[in-house]
């Protein structure tokens, strides 16, 4: 019988040699387009939030909600349920996809040790009024306010990447204590602060998104914000 050709071993290793290469060349490109991916559907899932909060103001004589601080305070991901495709009575937000940003980091933990990956809402608020236009510091708002409030809403921040750092609230469902630790109210809660206070510590993603972090605004547009163009100034209603 006539023998059949085959590899040599040297032929062989050659081969895995080259498939080695071709991966070590392909695998950057590969984890760039997997980022640039789950950047585009946090993108989509603000827009459609941004549709929901435009219906729920329509319906509510022009009212949005704010902060969450206060024990009666109305929270947004539970009030925009019924615009997301969920009945009136449902309260059970914790399915709802566009809540979660898919680059949010599903290893490390956050305040208390508590996983990542039990975090439910991976978006802040802004809940920052400032009284007059001279006003540099601003309080926290925790009541619902009318879209109208916003002097220049396309320009004006409503949503933004939750920060994943240790010092960071994980929400894991709409009763947790930490709720008020989900929204944006002072300086140092920018994506440039440095503070990693439980109360005062950066709360906006410095890098969830190259080096910054997709947001909302009040217009109900959503595009990306590099982390060193965010000023006071995006968050501002007055």
């Amino acid at each position: 019988m006539k023998r059949q050709p085959a590899f040599t071993l040297i032929e062989l290793l050659v081969v895995i040699a080259i498939i080695g290469m071709l991966l070590a060349v392909i695998a950057p490109s590969l984890e760039k387009a997997r980022r640039q991916a789950k950047a585009a559907i946090c993108l989509s899932n603000l827009s459609q939030v941004g549709l929901a909060a435009k219906l729920y103001a329509e319906d509510h004589d022009d009212y949005i909600p704010r902060g969450a601080a206060g024990n009666n305070s109305p929270l947004w991901f539970v009030q925009f349920l019924p615009y997301v495709g969920h009945r009136a009575a449902e309260t059970d937000y914790r399915h709802v996809k566009i809540y979660r940003c898919p680059a949010w980091p599903m290893s490390g933990e956050g305040l208390y040790g508590i996983p990542n990956s039990r975090q439910t809402v991976c978006f802040v608020i802004n809940a920052w009024t400032f009284r007059d236009r001279n006003d540099a510091t601003g309080t926290e708002i925790r009541e619902p306010t009318k879209h109208g409030t916003f002097r220049v809403p396309v320009a004006t921040a409503y949503l933004a990447d939750n920060e994943a750092g240790p010092w960071r609230a994980i929400i894991e469902d709409e009763h947790s204590r930490e709720l008020p630790r989900c929204d944006v109210f002072a300086s140092s809660h920018l994506p440039t602060s440095e503070s990693q206070d439980i109360t005062y510590g950066r709360r906006i993603a410095r890098r969830r998104h190259r080096d910054g972090c997709n947001v909302l605004f009040l217009d109900w547009h959503a595009e990306y914000v590099p982390a060193e163009t965010m000023t006071i100034r995006m968050w501002r209603d007055r």
